[in-house]
C-alpha cells in the first residue's frame, strides 16, 4: 500500500480559453487518483467545510480516506491560478492554505506500517514530522513547491535528506539550488542524501539522476491539452504506483524497471491534462492507461 500525504484543495484554474473555479484539486488527490490505478492508496490530509461531498464521495471510490480530516471550522486550501497561451507558465494569484495552516496530521494505526510514503507538496516540516510516525518505510519520496521554497526552504532541504528520493518540476529546482543549470540541480538535489532525483519539464519530459547516471526521457507527444494543473502530480503517483507493483524493495536500484516507471508517470500526467482538474483520472480505465504507455514505448524503442 502506497501512503500519500499532502493538500487536497480547492483549485481555480485560468487559462486563455476557459476558467473553472473552485474545482476539486490538490497534490495529494492527483497523485492519489493516478497510483490507484497500480496499487492500493491511503490519502492522510486535510479539507474544510466547503469542500463538497460530492468530490468526498469521488475519491472515496479509489482510495482509503480515513485519513482525511474535516476541519468544520475553517475553509479548504485553495489555489488560483492562470496560464498563458503556451499552457506552461503559469503565475500564482491566490495561494489560502485556510484549513492546512494550523493542520496537525493524524495518521490512522493501520497506516503506520506502510512501506512507501509519497510527501506530496505540503508543509516541509510536517512532511518531516509524518516521515517520523511511519515504523519503517522502505521507500520515501518527495516533492515541493514555490511557496514552500520561498518561505521554508532550510526545511525543504531538511526533507529531502530523510528521502530516498525527490520529484520536482524544472522552475521549483532552480528556485531551490539557486542556479539555472538542470545538471547542477540534480547534483545538489542528490548531494541531500536520496538515491534518485527527477526534475519534471512538462512537455518536454524529464531528466532522471543517479549519483552515477544522468538520463534525460522525452515527454509524450499530446494533442490536447486542457488544464496542466495536475500534471506533476499524477506523474509522481503514476510513477510511484508502477514501482511499488513491481514488488521489490530493490526497484531503486534498477535503471530498466526505474525507466519503465517514468514512463508510466508521464503517461498518467498526459491523461491529467486533457482535463480540468482530475476529471480525467476519474474516466479513464486500466486499458487505456497500458494503451498509451505501449504506445510510448514504441515511440522511443524502449
Amino acid at each position: 500500500m502506497l501512503t500519500v500525504f499532502g493538500s487536497v484543495a480547492l483549485d481555480t484554474t485560468r487559462t486563455p480559453f476557459e476558467t473553472k473555479e473552485r474545482i476539486m484539486g490538490g497534490a495529494a488527490t492527483y497523485a492519489s487518483m493516478a497510483a490507484s490505478f497500480f496499487t492500493p492508496v491511503s490519502l492522510i490530509g486535510v479539507v474544510g467545510n466547503d469542500f463538497p461531498n460530492a468530490y468526498y464521495d469521488m475519491l472515496k471510490e479509489r482510495v482509503d480516506l480515513k485519513g482525511l480530516s474535516i476541519n468544520n471550522n475553517k475553509k479548504s486550501f485553495f489555489y488560483d491560478s492562470s496560464f498563458d497561451y503556451d499552457l506552461s507558465h503559469r503565475t500564482t494569484n491566490v495561494t489560502q492554505l485556510n484549513a492546512l495552516e494550523d493542520y496537525n496530521p493524524v495518521v490512522p494505526a493501520e497506516y503506520t506500517e506502510t512501506k512507501y510514503l509519497y510527501l506530496a507538496n505540503n508543509d516541509p516540516i510536517q512532511n518531516i514530522k509524518i516521515i517520523e510516525k511511519f515504523k519503517q518505510p522502505s521507500l520515501v519520496v518527495c516533492d515541493t513547491i514555490e511557496y514552500w521554497i520561498q518561505n521554508k526552504k532550510d526545511a525543504v532541504f531538511s526533507m529531502i535528506e530523510k528521502t530516498n528520493g525527490v520529484v520536482i518540476n524544472d522552475q521549483e529546482a532552480r528556485l531551490l539550488c539557486e542556479t539555472s543549470n538542470l545538471l547542477k540541480c540534480g547534483k545538489e538535489l542528490l548531494s541531500r542524501g536520496p538515491n534518485f532525483a527527477i526534475i519534471k519539464k512538462g512537455e518536454h519530459g524529464v531528466l532522471f539522476f543517479t549519483k552515477d547516471t544522468v538520463i534525460p526521457i522525452p515527454g509524450y507527444p499530446l494533442e490536447s491539452v486542457v488544464d496542466p494543473t495536475g500534471a506533476g502530480d499524477s506523474f509522481a503517483g503514476g510513477f510511484f504506483g508502477y514501482l511499488i507493483s513491481r514488488k521489490s524493495d530493490k526497484v531503486i536500484s534498477d535503471l530498466s524497471v526505474m525507466k519503465k516507471a517514468i514512463l508510466m508517470g508521464s503517461v498518467m500526467g498526459t491523461f491529467a491534462i486533457e482535463a480540468f482538474g482530475p476529471e480525467k483520472l476519474f474516466a479513464i480505465s486500466i486499458k487505456d492507461i497500458h494503451t498509451r504507455y505501449n504506445k510510448y514505448k514504441q515511440m522511443l524503442l524502449v
